[in-house]
């Protein structure tokens, strides 16, 4: 018991750890697939944000490129100028403001510094000089790096003098026809309208990007309101950091790093690349941990829960089968210790009725009997044997089946034997049977029996029947058997008997309902008139050749379905056998005791006839004598007259004794031997006579015909 604990709790520790693998197999590469899938769609917005931002500086650039002839047709009219550039504002929308910054002096007539400048207020577009007190331009970084550049470029982010806003501009120097410098030709976009550009949408919803100088000074980013300031420094101070720890992407195209927000921990990935060609700038795509895998953890929670459930079930399951493992042993072990007991029991109540061993080995009878139980044991009975020259036999089904019906059985069999073992009427027999069965009979079971008693000598069968299928005379019809009530179910009940005589070559085939009612798979009963078609062509047929046809013609009929019920049979041939006399003698008495002398004169003289032993002699003269005189004693009333015949018989071989007398009748052999064991004191009267002549012969028989006592005594020489 302890091994298949043990083997129950390694097998729900196998499956936890199993589960556990596969758990963690299945979050790795599902971690995998979205790593794999952040880094592709973190390059795509990488590059889709970066072709939108310089679509719309390559506009600007056109623009401005376009409009340069304008510019260079109007230099010799200064105030011509501030129509050129407001023409650019109006055909580009996304340009904040366009002007052109003249060296100092060019035009001497304006003073020191001259800029025409277009711009936009609100939905007007305005023109002005801007150039003032509170604005030398030359001082700015876009004219300082468009002088020095000598071409055209775009400015690093700046705060506007007269606008007061962050701004880029992309400038072009004009130069003269002398190829010499005259000014800065630039276009101004406020780095508002960049950040809009980059965080229009994003792959994830707390994702952002971050445009930066090629020096890392931060351009655009997202909305304040979108992302904690702490996070986009340090996310820019992670880019321009060259000793921070990054990877290369497996494309190539982006670096990527992994920081933490300092205010919570919260984990994030950094992807960013430079700019291809001008301007070089930087371009990021920030994104957190718990957005990108927070559904994967989520599910991999509920997926654990699940399993846990599931490994919950099935260490209850395992636990379950366990118990009905240990259930289902006990249940084998009491099933073996049941099936045992049955067996044995089967085998006891087998022994019980006549088998091979008890088989009656005589010329005048020939019997055969078949049971086949349902189930283990049955509630069929069987049973036959011979005493005083009469053959005492039974059959019964016992209400019900299986054990409660075998223990009735077995009841009833031995009541059969002890009633049969001093009475030759049937009817008492069943009497008997019947008044001892229902006492006690709280369960109601009852018994259908027949019993008879066939006489040897004569054929003369009497027999009882107690409510059960009615004996059939094979080749003829069945016996005229009355059914009376089952034994067990009125104890007052008078059973009444009947008889008939049996002659030579008869057989008499008894059953019980499970042939009749014998069922096919198509639960049709075999049935009396089968059974009579069976009998009717078997009148040459020995009774064991006799059951097995019956057993062959129920099996053809049957074929596989389950016997419903217990199956017995018995077959009993009668041949009497005939005795060839070779010296008859009688004798006839009155019933007076001096008559003793007469009649021990006349066995002695038939006596030496025979030639018999004077020892054997002497024995059968007494067991003849005591019979006689018990005759003389008790056949007739006192004061009465009566005789007494006694037949002598001998074919050689035995010696028969027929003692005849039509006094009251009395059945000498029905009387109960005495019990010589016990003292005189406790021995009752009687019984010494009847016991010195069982002992002295080898068989007795009594019979009451026609008024008549009739005591047979064999004697075998």
């Amino acid at each position: 018991m302890k091994l298949k604990v043990n083997t129950s709790l390694t097998i729900i520790i196998a499956a936890a750890v199993l589960l556990e693998i596969i758990s963690a197999a299945q979050y790795y590469y599902m971690h995998s697939l979205l790593a794999e899938e952040l880094e592709y769609r973190a390059e795509s917005e990488l590059t889709t944000k970066a072709i939108i931002v310089k679509n719309s500086l390559n506009m600007s650039e056109v623009s401005l490129h376009g409009h340069i002839r304008d510019i260079k047709s109007n230099l010799s009219r200064p105030d011509s100028v501030f129509k050129a550039a407001e023409w650019v504002l109006r055909t580009h929308p996304n340009v904040a403001g366009c002007g052109v910054a003249f060296i100092p002096y060019y035009y001497p007539e304006k003073g020191r510094l001259f800029e025409p400048y277009a711009y936009r207020e609100n939905d007007e577009i305005k023109t002005m000089q801007a150039a003032g007190e509170k604005h030398d331009y030359t001082k700015s970084g876009f004219y300082k790096e468009g002088i020095a550049a000598k071409g055209s470029l775009w400015t690093d982010p700046y705060v506007d003098d007269i606008f007061k806003i962050p701004m880029v501009s992309y400038t072009v120097p004009l130069w003269d026809k002398d190829h010499k410098t005259i000014g800065i030709f630039a276009l101004d976009i406020p780095i508002r309208l960049l950040g809009d550009t980059l965080n229009y949408r994003h792959i994830y919803h707390s994702s952002y990007d971050i445009l930066l100088t090629a020096d890392g000074d931060f351009i655009a980013g997202p909305r304040e309101d979108h992302v904690r300031r702490k996070d986009v420094e340090q996310v820019i101070n992670i880019i321009n950091d060259s000793t921070f720890t990054t990877t290369l992407s497996k494309s190539g195209r982006s670096q990527i790093a992994t920081f933490y927000s300092p205010d919570d921990n919260k984990k994030g990935y950094i992807f960013f690349a430079n700019f291809k060609g001008q301007p070089r700038w930087k371009i990021a795509v920030v994104c957190y941990d718990d957005e990108v895998y927070g559904k994967l953890r989520t599910m991999r929670l509920g997926i654990g829960l699940l399993m846990l459930a599931g490994l919950v079930i099935l260490s209850l399951m395992i636990l379950r089968f366990a118990g009905n493992d240990r259930k289902l042993q006990t249940a084998n072990l009491a099933k073996e210790r049941i099936d045992s007991e049955l067996r044995i029991a089967s085998d006891i109540q087998m022994q019980m009725l006549p088998g091979q061993s008890s088989q009656i080995k005589r010329d005048d009878i020939d019997i055969c009997a078949s049971l086949v139980p349902a189930r283990a044991v049955g509630g069929d009975i069987f049973d036959y044997f011979i005493r005083d020259e009469k053959l005492f036999f039974c059959i019964g089904d016992v209400s019900g089946k299986g054990v409660p019906s075998a223990m009735v059985m077995a009841v009833v069999h031995s009541l059969f034997r002890m009633a049969c073992s001093h009475e030759n009427n049937p009817a008492r027999v069943m009497q008997t049977v019947n008044e001892t069965s229902c006492e006690g009979n709280e369960s109601n079971m009852f018994v259908t029996m027949f019993v008879g008693v066939l006489d040897l000598p004569t054929g003369r069968l009497r027999y009882c029947n107690a409510g059960h299928d009615r004996p059939v005379i094979v080749g003829a019809e069945a016996l005229p058997a009355k059914a009376n009530l089952p034994v067990g179910v009125f104890a007052d009940f008078v059973f009444e008997m009947q008889e008939t005589v049996l002659t030579d070559g008869s057989t008499l085939f008894l059953y019980t309902d499970g042939l009749t009612e014998a069922k096919n798979r198509e639960r049709q009963m075999f049935g009396v008139e089968r059974v009579m078609d069976v009998l009717n062509g078997s009148a040459d047929l020995k009774p064991a050749q006799l059951l097995e046809k019956m057993e062959r013609e129920v099996h053809a009929f049957v074929e596989d379905a389950e016997q419903s019920d217990d199956l017995t049979m018995l077959a009993i041939h009668y041949t009497p056998k005939q005795f060839d006399s070779k010296l008859t003698e009688t004798l006839v008495l009155k019933n007076d005791v001096h008559e003793v002398t007469r009649f021990s004169n006349f066995i002695k003289s038939v006596l030496e006839q025979l030639g018999i032993e004077k020892s054997l002699a002497r024995k059968l003269r007494l067991a003849v004598e005591e019979a006689v005189v018990n005759v003389i004693d008790y056949a007739y009333p006192l004061g009465s007259e009566g005789d007494i015949t006694i037949h002598v018989m001998s074919d050689g071989h035995s010696i028969r004794f027929k003692i005849i007398d039509a006094g009251v009748a009395f059945d000498p052999t029905a009387k109960e031997k005495a019990d010589t064991t016990l003292s005189i004191d406790d021995r009752q009267i009687g019984g010494l006579g009847i016991l010195l002549v069982r002992e002295l012969m080898d068989t007795i028989n009594y019979e009451r015909e026609d008024g008549q006592n009739i005591l047979t005594l064999i004697k075998n020489l």
